[in-house]
């Protein structure tokens, strides 16, 4: 996994095959990649086609304002070409906006994507705030809590080294949401996410959904209504769904008042010439979409059912990836990783500890292989305890 450091706590992230690799002495390409939430299929024939076609235009710069992939976004979501930028992945556009706005106070739940609070920290030194998920209550967030906090009526963690004293009638200027969650896979409702727009909009404070997963549900998106909220604000991911991470590509969807100000403060082509042109094709693909959705209702059911046979308590998921509690979670991404099996650990994530792991859906082929590797380490691990620990009749 690879790693970052915020205020000396280490960040980590996955799709690391390469350390692995290393590790094992092995090419890349046998390493099992479960760390990252890639669509299974991998990148459609059509996307690999149109690349190959326009490898003779590399001498040529990219447009730097990505106009035909953005008109493409705009047919695909009914809304206007001008409220979109695209990006080198959604993760440039949180850097980008949080170094534009320059947020005095943020609010961030935990657990969730780590970039949102290193953003925040290392762009302008934000005071960011956590807004704790509970695992008794399925890491859910009730809309009606989530705004006394942003209120001020809740008490909010400060993250260190800062601490927030603070009125409630000082609101925070950024409040981040991803939408479905990551690590937990939890989808909040759109109309619950409206009903924390509309407060957000009301405390004059911007509320970030990052909507990187949302391809596996996409009617409760909040793209369209950000045209009638000045401070609502939706992000993107084409790398997930579309299985493009190598190629980095995301947008998002903003109030037109804050286009020329994000325009002003980012480098020039930031988003290379294939990457525009894979996602135009990409947004085309229907084929392409309802397969992939057919495929990982399918491998879903298969990890379902066998967590269950295995007794791995697992979080019900609104996306390709699954977040599972085991008491010996280290040990057991230890005995993965000598079978050439990468898992991604959720100790990094605020609010998650050593017991958590996330598990992303791949191939069926794939999926049997993780699943029989974690029946094989369960036995020896209970046989070892056995042995370890006798019991109170011998």
């Amino acid at each position: 996994m690879s790693s970052e450091l915020i205020h000396g706590k280490s960040i980590e992230h996955g799709g690391n095959i390469y350390r692995l690799a290393d590790e094992l002495n092995m090419q890349e390409r046998n390493v099992l990649d479960f760390s990252a939430s890639v669509n299974p299929l991998g990148v459609s024939k059509k996307i690999k086609a149109e690349l190959r076609k326009n490898l003779k235009y590399l001498h040529n710069y990219p447009d730097p304002d990505a106009k035909r992939l953005r008109k493409r976004l705009a047919r695909y979501h009914g809304i206007d070409m001008g409220t979109i930028l695209c990006g080198n992945g959604s993760t440039e556009l949180i850097y980008l906006l949080t170094r534009t706005l320059k947020p005095r106070r943020v609010l961030i739940p935990a657990p969730t994507f780590s970039e949102y609070e290193r953003a925040c920290t290392t762009s302008c030194e934000s005071q960011v705030a956590s807004y704790e998920l509970k695992e008794e209550n399925n890491f859910d967030i009730d809309p009606d809590d989530f705004v006394k906090a942003m209120e001020g009526k809740l008490p909010n963690r400060p993250l260190p080294p800062f601490t927030i004293t603070r009125p409630s009638s000082l609101p925070f200027d950024i409040v981040f949401l991803c939408n479905p969650n990551n690590p937990t896979g939890i989808l909040m409702k759109k109309d619950d996410v409206l009903k924390i727009a509309d407060a957000a909009r009301a405390m004059k404070s911007y509320l970030v959904v990052d909507e990187a997963y949302m391809d596996f549900c996409p009617d409760e998106s909040v793209i369209r209504d950000v045209e009638d909220n000045p401070c609502l604000i939706a992000l993107r991911s084409l790398s997930s769904f579309y299985a493009l991470p190598g190629l980095r590509l995301g947008y998002g969807v903003f109030p037109e008042h804050l286009i020329v100000q994000l325009q002003n403060q980012r480098e020039p082509w930031t988003v290379n010439s294939l990457s525009q042109q894979a996602g135009v094709v990409a947004l085309k693909d229907k084929v392409f979409r309802k397969e992939s959705l057919k495929v990982i209702a399918d491998e879903k059911r298969f990890f379902e059912k066998n967590f269950k046979k295995l007794g791995v308590e697992f979080f019900s998921s609104d996306a390709h990836f699954y977040l599972i509690k085991m008491d010996n979670a280290d040990e057991i991404c230890r005995q993965l990783r000598t079978r050439r099996i990468l898992v991604r650990n959720c100790e990094s994530f605020r609010g998650l500890d050593s017991s958590y792991i996330r598990i992303s859906v791949k191939s069926h082929k794939e999926n049997t292989i993780l699943i029989k590797a974690l029946a094989s380490i369960i036995r020896h691990n209970l046989a070892r305890d056995r042995i370890t620990c006798p019991s109170d009749n011998l």
